[in-house]
């Protein structure tokens, strides 16, 4: 399968895990989040399970610098809260790859694979304030 399907699983567990599970056990709901989303698309391959594992823990070990790299380029009177679950989430696994994955996804993909992702699970207005806030921190 195509890393695009990999990162849209990768997207989709991170959502379920921004709104399903306490911190405390966060090891065994990553694990259950990563294996539903594996179940759920039988042509994901063992490469595709790598790195949708590698994202989703990634994302989530590293995610206060990343929420404070999304926050630092919101508008001043906008938190993190206030976005969208899909937006945030989009945003964190995009800012990941661009920062912090190893190895590092090019900017320009790893910011139109979000917007692709955007424009599938967002709101008509997702893509492009998508596009804004990465193409804002990928400088």
């Amino acid at each position: 399968m195509s890393r695009k399907f990999a990162r849209e699983a990768a997207f989709k567990a991170l959502f379920q895990l921004d709104f399903n599970f306490e911190d405390t056990e966060r090891e065994h709901y990553e694990e259950l989040a990563i294996d539903t989303m594996f179940e759920d698309n039988p042509r994901l391959t063992k490469k595709d399970l790598s790195y949708i594992k590698d994202s989703v823990k990634g994302t989530r070990e590293r995610l206060s610098e990343i929420d404070e790299l999304i926050t630092a380029n919101l508008k001043d009177d906008w938190k993190l809260s206030r976005l969208m679950a899909v937006d945030r989430n989009i945003l964190r696994l995009a800012v990941y790859e661009m920062k912090f994955a190893e190895p590092l996804i090019e900017k320009g993909v790893a910011i139109n694979e979000a917007v692709e992702i955007a424009k599938k699970y967002g709101t008509d207005d997702s893509a492009r304030f998508v596009n804004g806030i990465l193409v804002a921190i990928s400088k």
